[in-house]
C-alpha cells in the first residue's frame, strides 16, 4: 500500500532560498501553460503543453537553476487539474475551472521520480540542492519512498510529505458495532454512552487570535512589520488547525481499531453552517474532516461504515419503542418519550438509533453469511488488494 508520511524540514538560509525557487519555478510555469490553454478556441493537450513547456525552458533560463522535473511535474498537475474539471462538468456539478496560482499560497513542489530524491535517516537529499535537508523526524513507514512533496506553510514553516509503498500498517480492525451521534455540546457520542469532549479550538484561541489580527490591521501594507505579524496570525491558525486534526484522528483511529461496523449521519454541514448562531461551533468540530478520515482508515483496517441518511429523525425517535416526536428543540437536552416513558440524554439516544438503523440495513443475507471472505474484514487477499487500491487512489488525488 501507499502512505505518505507528512514531516517539518529545518532548512538553512541557502536551503530555504532554494525551496522558494523551486516553489516559485513550478508555480511560474503552471500559469504560463494555465495562461495559454485558457486563450479562447484552444483545447487542452498534453502533447501541446509538452511542446509549450520546452519554449518556457529556453525562455527563463532560470528554471534550470532547479531540478527539470519541478517545472516538468506542473504538466502532470495541470493535466490533473483539467481531468476533475472535466469530470464534474459531465457530472453536472459546479466545474470549477482552472486557477492561478498566487504567490505565498500552497506553495509547493513535488518530485515523482525515485533518483531525484533520497531519505537516509532524518535527512533529505533533493536533485540540485548539494547539503542535504534535516527533517524532524525519521520516516515513520519501512518501504520503497516513491515521491517527495515540499510544501511551504504562510508562516514560512517547510514539510516534506513522503509517499512510501509499505506494508507496515494495522490491517484488522475490531469487532461489534457502533453508532456515532456527532455534535456541537459534545464532539460525538456513542451507542454505548460514551461521551468526547467538545472540540473547539478555535473558540478557545479566539481572544488571541483576535489580538494579533487587530494588530496586523494597523500595519502598513508593504511593510517588514505587516509581514511579521501576517506571520503571527498564520502560526495561530495552524496551531488551531493541528489541534483539531489531533482530536479527530485520535477519536476516528479509536472506532476503527474498536469496532467493526460504525454507523453514522450524513450530516449536511454546507447547508448546517447557514445557521449563524452555530456556524462557527460547527465549523470548529470538524465534521467533514472526521468522516474523511474515519473512512479511508476504515479502508485500510477493513471496517463496514454505514452512513444513514440525513433525514431519518434520529433525535425525534425513541430508541425503546420507536414513537417519533413532532417536535423537538435544541434546547431539550433530554429526550422524553411520552409513549412508553423512556428518558435518555437525546444525544445518546440518537446515537442508539443510528445504530439500530444501520444494523437493519446491514444485515447478512444468507449467501453472504455463507462466505465469510466477501464481508468487511474477511481474509480474502482480492478484498484487501481492493481496498488498499481504493487508497492509492485517494492518496494521489
Amino acid at each position: 500500500m501507499l502512505l505518505a508520511h507528512r514531516i517539518e524540514c529545518y532548512p538553512t538560509a541557502e536551503q530555504a532560498e532554494y525551496l522558494d525557487c523551486a516553489c516559485g519555478s513550478r508555480r511560474h510555469c503552471f500559469n504560463q501553460l494555465l495562461a495559454h490553454f485558457k486563450q479562447d478556441g484552444v483545447k487542452w493537450s498534453k502533447r501541446a503543453a509538452v511542446e509549450i513547456y520546452k519554449n518556457l525552458r529556453e525562455q527563463f533560463d532560470w528554471y534550470a537553476e532547479v531540478s527539470q522535473r519541478v517545472t516538468r511535474n506542473a504538466i502532470e498537475d495541470l493535466d490533473s487539474a483539467f481531468k476533475h474539471f472535466f469530470r464534474r462538468v459531465k457530472q453536472g456539478e459546479n466545474p470549477g475551472f482552472p486557477k492561478f496560482k498566487k504567490r505565498g499560497v500552497n506553495d509547493s513542489f513535488a518530485l515523482r521520480e525515485q533518483p531525484k530524491f533520497d531519505v537516509n535517516g532524518r535527512w533529505l537529499r533533493i536533485e540540485k540542492l548539494k547539503t542535504w535537508i534535516k527533517l524532524s523526524q525519521e520516516v515513520r513507514f519501512n518501504g520503497t519512498h516513491r515521491q517527495v512533496t515540499i510544501s511551504r506553510t504562510a508562516d514560512g514553516k517547510y514539510f516534506a510529505s513522503i509517499l512510501v509503498e509499505t506494508d507496515d500498517y494495522q490491517t484488522k480492525c475490531g469487532t461489534g458495532s457502533v453508532g456515532v451521534d456527532l455534535g456541537v455540546k459534545e464532539l460525538a457520542v456513542l451507542s454505548d454512552g460514551t461521551k468526547v469532549p467538545a472540540n473547539q479550538k478555535l473558540k478557545k484561541g479566539l481572544s488571541k487570535l483576535k489580538k494579533h489580527q487587530r494588530r496586523l490591521s494597523r500595519k502598513t501594507k508593504g511593510s517588514n512589520r505587516r509581514l511579521r505579524a501576517k506571520a503571527k496570525v498564520a502560526r495561530i491558525h495552524r496551531r488551531i488547525a493541528n489541534q483539531r486534526k489531533a482530536v479527530l484522528h485520535e477519536l476516528t483511529d479509536h472506532l476503527t481499531k474498536t469496532y467493526e461496523i460504525i454507523c453514522i449521519e450524513d450530516l449536511n454541514v454546507k447547508d448546517m453552517v447557514k445557521n449563524h448562531k452555530l456556524a462557527r461551533a460547527i465549523s470548529d468540530a470538524g465534521f467533514g474532516m472526521f468522516r474523511q478520515f474515519l473512512e479511508y482508515k476504515a479502508k485500510l483496517r477493513g471496517n463496514t461504515i454505514k452512513v444513514v441518511d440525513r433525514w431519518f429523525p434520529s433525535s425525534k425517535t425513541c430508541s425503546g419503542c420507536g414513537a417519533v416526536k413532532k417536535e423537538l428543540s435544541l434546547s431539550e437536552r433530554e429526550f422524553v418519550c411520552e409513549h412508553c416513558g423512556l428518558v435518555m440524554d437525546r444525544d445518546h439516544n440518537a446515537a442508539v438509533n443510528i445504530l439500530k438503523h444501520g444494523e437493519d440495513t446491514l444485515k447478512p443475507t444468507t449467501k453472504r453469511t455463507s462466505e465469510p471472505h466477501k464481508t468487511a474484514c474477511g481474509s480474502s487477499v482480492d478484498g484487501v488488494n481492493e481496498i488498499l487500491t481504493d487508497f492509492v487512489d485517494y492518496v494521489r488525488l
